[in-house]
């Protein structure tokens, strides 16, 4: 069943740059992975409370492609915990009515957890409670040239008149060609960098940099900026009114 109910003042899309684990982790003296293993947890507890809050569409910055620069064992950590999640919480989110899909360059991934995808994208395929979006071994960057190089491939195969291109064109090709862009992108941790996530899509984003790091930020964080939101005056390049 479809629970959410959409606020006119508040966010329809939230996207979050999960930030903080490894100074989590390192705060109480344990390994970066523990912390890690933390910020999964609070997934959970964010995606629970966005449909309550009117938010239809959540996505979450899991990986990006300039991860793979961390130490091997760091990255190897990362991968088994994806596996795990995936496998422990794809029952809680079928039930609970999520939509889950992932954004990303899936071809580095580990074949195992890329069948895990296919497998969580296809059972959630018709639910509408939430739209949980999971960026994987993405950046922002990456996507828009993946995305170019497609649309170059249809100019060159005449589907598509190089004359007709504008700005709503390249957001086709995009990995989040069927997602509405986010109204509202959260960063966690204190830094005040966007990180080469969702570049094109958030142009007219409103961004809010929180200095919680991502494991300790709770519901009730998240409840706090969705209702600075419903304050903030969206232009959109237009004069204030």
């Amino acid at each position: 069943m479809n629970s959410r109910t959409h606020r006119p003042d508040g966010p329809r899309h939230v996207a979050i740059i999960m930030d903080g684990n490894g100074r989590w982790a390192k705060a109480r003296g344990r390994p970066r992975l523990l912390g890690h293993r933390a910020g999964a947890k609070r997934v959970r507890e964010i995606a629970q409370a966005c449909p309550a809050n009117g938010v239809e569409y959540l996505t979450i910055f899991a990986f990006s492609t300039e991860n793979w620069k961390r130490t091997q064992e760091e990255v190897a950590g990362l991968m088994s915990l994806f596996r795990r999640y995936l496998e422990s919480e794809s029952k809680s989110l079928v039930e609970r009515g999520a939509r889950v899909r992932f954004i990303g360059d899936r071809l580095q991934l580990d074949p195992i957890l890329r069948r895990n995808m296919d497998a969580l994208e296809a059972r959630t395929a018709h639910n509408d409670t939430l739209n949980l979006t999971v960026a994987l071994n993405y950046g922002g960057r990456d996507e828009v040239t993946r995305a170019t190089k497609r649309l170059a491939r249809d100019v060159a195969a005449g589907r598509l008149d190089p004359d007709t291109i504008d700005h709503e064109t390249l957001p086709r090709y995009l990995d989040t060609h069927v997602l509405p862009d986010p109204d509202l992108v959260i960063r966690t941790s204190g830094e005040a960098r966007i990180s080469n996530f969702l570049l094109w899509q958030s142009a007219y984003s409103e961004y809010e940099f929180v200095d919680t790091l991502w494991p300790d930020f709770t519901r009730e964080h998240f409840e706090a900026v969705l209702a600075r939101f419903g304050g903030r005056d969206r232009r959109y390049g237009g004069a204030r009114a």
